[in-house]
């Protein structure tokens, strides 16, 4: 078995023990510098990150295939993948790059297993009459329609 499959079977394994955390990325690069990326559906603690590493390192063969291990969280730099993501940041601010380059930010009201729907509120002129009036739509967005997706820091 090739080291990126026998690294794949060992994480799902571990994964399997544990269905509240899910894998957003696996990186091998070329000097076998391995970097596992974890999100949870409550958030990752140092202590997951651990023992995702401990699942990996006490059953890897360094004699076979030498490696460095780094395991981490989804930073909120990360964009969201998901739907799983998604829906754990329902009620936040996202800002989506879709595929035309266009942007839309808003908050987050659901996220199925095919589209979001953003809340956006923003002024326009009135139609009749003078000053601005406040408009709040929601729009829907496919996944596939999505380039990128961030969460909003907020402070």
């Amino acid at each position: 078995m090739d080291f990126k499959t026998e690294l794949s079977r060992l994480l799902n394994e571990f994964l399997k023990t544990r269905p509240d955390l899910f894998l957003v990325d696996l990186k091998i690069s070329a000097s076998s510098d391995v970097t596992v990326i974890l999100d949870g559906d409550q958030g990752v603690t140092l202590q997951d990150c651990l023992d995702v590493s401990r699942a990996v390192e006490f059953n890897m063969d360094r004699e076979i295939h030498d490696f460095s291990l780094q395991v981490m969280s989804a930073g909120l730099g990360e964009p969201l993948r998901f739907p799983r993501q998604f829906r754990k940041n329902i009620g936040r601010e996202l800002e989506v790059t879709l595929n035309d380059n266009s942007e839309v930010q808003g908050e987050l009201m659901t996220a199925d297993d095919e589209k979001i729907v953003l809340k956006r509120a923003y002024k326009r002129p009135k139609i009749v009459g003078k000053g601005k009036e406040t408009v709040i739509e929601e729009r829907e967005i496919p996944y596939a329609d999505i380039k990128k997706a961030l969460v909003v820091i907020k402070f």
